[in-house]
């Protein structure tokens, strides 16, 4: 009896294929088979049936899977455990129904598995079930809320501010939560402010105090607003003191800090980011490596459980695994006398499956960090530790809080300290953390009495100005996100990348900053879409999509309550004035004209123009500063013995040794510097590493061909055998590994793989093949090329008509080239 496994991905098909035997062919759908057509109309809004295309870069793909079912007797459908995976499975079923293939005689069945391990995916056979239409429904209902805000809504931003933009129903919301704070940001205003601290001493130990009350007055955050103030002040405090401070209060406690959860998602992320320096996409990237299989000396087997998940829960059989290894490695003190259970505070969690763990506790990274790249080694390093740590005794501290009284005790001063006592989890985990404010962490205070009396060092003053909030990082963006039910745990991370690509925010020195078209685009929404931007609809409508998953809610009614206040949202608002939403009157005059200037939104960006257009042509940028073409030193060069100048060119700025010198027809070395580094964050280490450009990331396995990153024009890219692939904005160029390199070329290689070789020209004896443009099929003969018409099949198409189109397409050429001669 022959039997078919399908999976999502080859590498995923690679290390089960051993796990099943010869009586199993397994293979892999790519990814999607289906979607919805790339066209206005493909969801009919009546009745919201969806008219779904095979996609193209999967069409071999999808007939060797049809071939093989036609000729199995058993199919077994072990796309990924989740809605996305379950839809995948029904998309092949309604596929191998279309081509007549009689599934009532033959058994399909969907398996689920969390771990890619021999025992899980023996056991997964065992317990098969029906694909399950509720899930598939909540992936379709998601789908296409998506397609009808992104289809709709990308028309009018491109009518009202400029072509090429878009707006995604979870996009937006996270693109407002970052203009947001920006604008906190620049409506921010510091302000002023002293401590005052006192050092004392006792026996040789010196500790610090702050000042909490002054002359029986609390003492606040604007108690003390100048120098002027703080000098007065610590004089009077040292008058009074005579140099020495009584003990008024100590209170110790016992302080215990307990574990973090094992890792979710988008815990995973953020701890990837604030740990490793790993974007979110990187991060989802290595963790799907982890999961689908890595060649050790035993086989090759899956290293971590499914890597898209909300739930914190561990199984049994983990646990156990977990408190054996804790038991032997560590003393009885590490581990508590039942495992502890954690549960998820996060808005519209699923907890479907296991929290994201090893799935053998035993393959400890040391070990097996000869099969692991180093980024992989990091990864799996960090999810091995926390899945142990969140199984041990909490760390246990000896905090400490004193008072120390200075003239006859109206004014205090009070410090804070703890030791660590027994480490706990602490001893091989340590969660990281955005933005600390805890100095407390091993501030040791010497052992003090009630009455003693102590000599002060010294009283000073410090001054602080308060600083606006923090701009998001890539971990407390989605940390956000997921606070407020904003996305899944699956789509944090193409979140964060459709936000760059699209161009609407820059991550500069780690720190999302809304660009200009950004902030126009949230404002045309907030202020006519809010309703679609809101924190609180999204995570309902969140809610909606569990809901049918969970088979409580049907479907069709929650798209048709959306689209219907939706729609008339855009029939009000298709006569908006487009100059409300891309200008902003500056209160100044045309300098040319004295007519008034405006701050319009251009193809670069933000610039000044004047209100009189076309009449008067007045512009500048809006930062004089910004748009000078005075060369700035950056640093000298000690190699070459030149600067390392900063320009501005047509195509945007970019750094250059030296300046060109007379005579010489070497042109100076430049690079260009991407739209995601910003002329104010260029310094020396910046330029250096943009200098060192262009980088090669070694030879191509299959061709032996080099891979080299560099920076053009259009930014950032990877070339490979004299073509070229723009690097994802997800990507730092300085971050590509050799791996990632290999995966950017393999997808350059496969976009730039002929439709077919059609064969050699006599003539020319090169060869002419089929290849896909972005206007349809073409051919190409060497440099030649020439576009097939609709009325050739390029899959019949032969020999002679193939020479004979490009041959005809070259005198075309010769011909017009003679005319322009005349």
């Amino acid at each position: 009896m022959s039997k078919l496994l399908i999976v999502e991905s080859p590498s995923k098909a690679k290390t089960i294929n051993k796990y099943l035997g010869s009586d199993f062919n397994v293979l892999a759908s790519y990814g999607h088979v289906r979607d919805l057509l790339p066209k206005s109309g493909a969801i009919n809004t009546e009745s919201f049936e969806m008219e779904y295309a095979l996609i193209d870069r999967n069409k071999k793909y999808l007939d060797a899977i049809i071939a093989a079912a036609k000729k199995s007797d058993e199919i077994y459908l072990a796309t990924d455990p989740d809605r996305e995976g379950e839809a995948i499975s029904w998309h092949i079923v309604e596929i191998l129904k279309s081509k007549k293939i009689s599934t009532e005689q033959k058994i399909i069945k969907r398996v689920i598995f969390e771990e890619i391990t021999k025992d899980a995916i023996q056991q997964a056979i065992t317990q098969p079930r029906d694909v399950s239409m509720s899930l598939v429904n909540a992936q379709q209902a998601r789908r296409a809320l998506d397609y009808l805000v992104g289809f709709n809504l990308s028309p009018l931003l491109w009518k009202k501010i400029r072509r090429g933009l878009s707006a995604g129903r979870v996009q937006s919301p996270a693109l407002r939560l970052i203009c947001e704070r920006e604008a906190e940001i620049q409506k921010f205003e510091s302000q002023e402010y002293w401590s005052i601290h006192l050092e004392a001493l006792k026996k040789g130990t010196q500790f610090s105090s702050k000042l909490i009350q002054l002359n029986n007055k609390k003492v606040e955050q604007f108690t003390i607003t100048s120098d002027k103030d703080q000098e007065q002040i610590v004089g009077d405090l040292l008058l009074k003191s005579s140099g020495k401070c009584r003990v008024g209060r100590v209170d110790k406690k016992k302080r215990t800090r307990n574990p973090a959860p094992p890792f979710t998602t988008s815990t995973l992320q953020q701890e990837a980011v604030r740990k490793l320096g790993f974007t979110t996409s990187r991060t989802m990237r290595i963790a799907q490596q982890l999961y689908e299989g890595i060649s050790l000396a035993e086989g090759t087997v899956g290293l971590i459980t499914y890597m898209r998940t909300d739930s914190f829960s561990l199984s049994n059989e983990a646990l156990g695994q977990i408190r054996h290894y804790i038991k032997t490695t560590y003393d009885e003190n590490y581990l508590p006398s039942n495992s502890i259970g954690y549960k998820t505070k996060s808005k519209n969690a699923q907890e479907a499956h296991e929290a994201i763990r090893p799935t053998d506790i035993q393959r400890v990274p040391a070990k097996i960090k000869q099969f692991l790249t180093p980024e992989q080694f990091k990864l799996y390093e960090i999810i091995w530790k926390r899945a142990i740590a969140c199984q041990m005794t909490p760390a246990q501290f000896d905090a400490v809080s004193i008072d120390l009284e200075v003239g006859k005790g109206e004014s205090i001063f009070r410090a804070n300290g703890q030791t660590l006592r027994f480490p706990g989890f602490m001893a091989l985990y340590i969660e990281g953390d955005d933005d600390k404010e805890d100095d407390t962490d091993d501030k040791k205070i010497p052992d003090l009495e009630i009455g003693e009396e102590l000599s002060i060092k010294k009283i000073y003053g410090s001054q602080h100005f308060t600083e606006p909030p923090p701009r998001y990082s890539e971990a407390s963006l989605v940390k956000t996100l997921e606070e407020y039910g904003i996305g899944r745990p699956s789509t944090y991370a193409s979140i964060i990348s459709t936000l760059q690509d699209r161009e609407y925010v820059l991550l500069d020195k780690k720190r999302f900053t809304p660009t200009d078209v950004g902030i126009v685009v949230n404002k045309f929404l907030t202020e006519h879409f809010d309703k679609y931007v809101d924190y609180e609809f999204t995570a309902n409508l969140e809610s909606d999509l569990d809901a049918i998953a969970a088979d409580s809610k049907e479907w069709v009614p929650i798209l048709k309550n959306f689209w219907q206040d939706f729609n008339q949202q855009l029939s009000d608002k298709e006569n908006i004035d487009r100059a409300a939403i891309t200008q902003e009157d500056i209160n100044e005059s045309c300098p040319k004209c004295g007519q008034a200037l405006f701050s319009r939104l251009g193809r670069r960006g933000k610039f000044i123009g004047c209100s009189g257009y076309p009449d008067c042509d007045y512009t500048r940028n809006v930062n004089e500063e910004d748009g000078a073409n005075e060369p700035q030193v950056v640093f000298h060069d000690q190699e070459t013995d030149k600067d390392v100048l900063l320009l501005k060119g047509p195509y945007g700025p970019y750094l250059q040794i030296g300046m060109p010198e007379e005579d010489s027809k070497t042109k100076p070395k430049r690079v260009s510097i991407p739209p995601n580094i910003s002329i104010s964050s260029i310094n020396e280490d910046v330029a250096k590493q943009l200098m060192s450009l262009p980088l090669t990331l070694g030879d191509y396995p299959e061709t032996g061909k080099p891979m080299v990153a560099n920076i053009g024009r259009f930014g950032p890219y990877i070339s490979h055998d004299g073509k070229f692939k723009s690097i994802p904005k997800a990507d730092n160029i300085f971050d590509i590994t050799f791996d990632r390199a290999v995966e950017l070329v393999a997808e350059l290689i496969e976009k730039n793989k002929p439709l077919r070789v059609i064969g050699s020209d006599i003539n020319t004896s090169e060869n002419i093949e089929v290849l896909k443009g972005r206007w349809g099929p073409y051919l190409q003969r060497g440099k030649a090329k020439a576009p097939l018409s609709q009325k050739y099949d390029y899959e019949t198409i032969s020999l002679e008509e193939a020479m004979q189109i490009i041959d005809a397409k070259l005198d075309r050429e010769k011909t017009s080239k003679k005319k322009k001669k005349k």
